[in-house]
Formats: C-alpha cells, structure tokens, sequence
C-alpha cells in the first residue's frame, strides 16, 4: 500500500476576468447577520419589486442564470445597502441595540422583542417603513406586536 503525503494549496484565487459593462457595479452591504437579520423585514418592505424582479429571473433560468441575473441580483444588493444606510441615518441607537441584542441571543428575535418594538417604531416614525411578516394571519395580532409573550427574559448588556 502507497502512501501519498497531502498537499493543500494556501494561496487564494480570485477571478480577474472583468463582468461585462451590461452588469452595474455595486459594493457588498457590508453588515453581518445580526444587522442584516435586524434590518431584514425593512429591506423586505423597500426592496419587495427588486427581489421579484430577481427571483423571477432565477425562475426563468431553471435555477441557473448566474450571469443572466446578475444586474437583478445588484439591484436588490443596492436596494439592500441603501436600508441600512437610512436606518443608520435616522435610527442609528435603537438598530445597534437590536441587533446586538440578537447577536447575544443566538439570533432568536423573540429574547429581543423590547429592542425591536423601539427599532420599528422609528422606522416606521422616520423612513415610513413598516414590518410585516409575510404570511401572518390577518385576523391576529402580528406575534412582534404581542404585548405578552409566552417565551421572554431579560437581555443582558443592551445600551438603553
């Protein structure tokens, strides 16, 4: 029996071939998931038609379309980074203490209710977006809205 010592390759490959002028440039977001968690159901409200438009040509594609969608794909990055850039804007405290409540608690919305109940209101008081989960029953109280929650506790080290 042979033995064959492993070779593992440490060097990074990056792809130099430029996209072509048809597809827009656009930097990354630039939040890890706890923003991006916190912020999501405001990117959701804004950039709904973007990410139709992206989906349905990911649909058209058969699921392939990485090149085809790509200019779909940039505009809902763009819509993406333009969210949290209002939200820091305008609502700067009540999103850092959401998000580093979830960033804390394992990313379970729930334990971060008290922080997120502040966060929609200024949204919603100062960019005019709302929460909604889609597929909520309409004849219920949204569970975000729930002024008594089965499942709570208080979240440690969160700036008020």
């Amino acid at each position: 029996m042979t033995a064959r010592q492993p070779r593992f390759n440490q060097t990074v490959l990056i792809d130099t071939t430029p996209l072509p002028d048809s597809i827009p440039k656009v930097d990354e977001v630039g939040a890890s998931s706890a923003p991006l968690m916190s912020a999501s159901y405001f990117i959701g409200a804004r950039c709904k038609d973007y990410n139709d438009d992206y989906m349905m040509c990911k649909t058209e594609a058969h699921g392939r379309g990485e090149i085809e969608c790509m200019k779909e794909g940039r505009k809902v990055t763009r819509c993406a980074a333009s969210v949290i850039e209002d939200i820091n804007k305008n609502c700067l405290q009540q999103f850092r203490n959401h998000w580093l409540c979830l960033e804390h608690n394992n990313q379970q919305l729930w334990q971060c209710r008290k922080w997120e109940w502040k966060l929609n209101s200024c949204v919603f008081d100062k960019l005019g977006l709302e929460k909604k989960i889609p597929g909520a029953p309409e004849n219920e109280i949204p569970v975000h809205l729930r002024k008594r929650m089965i499942y709570s506790r208080n979240e440690p080290g969160v700036v008020t």
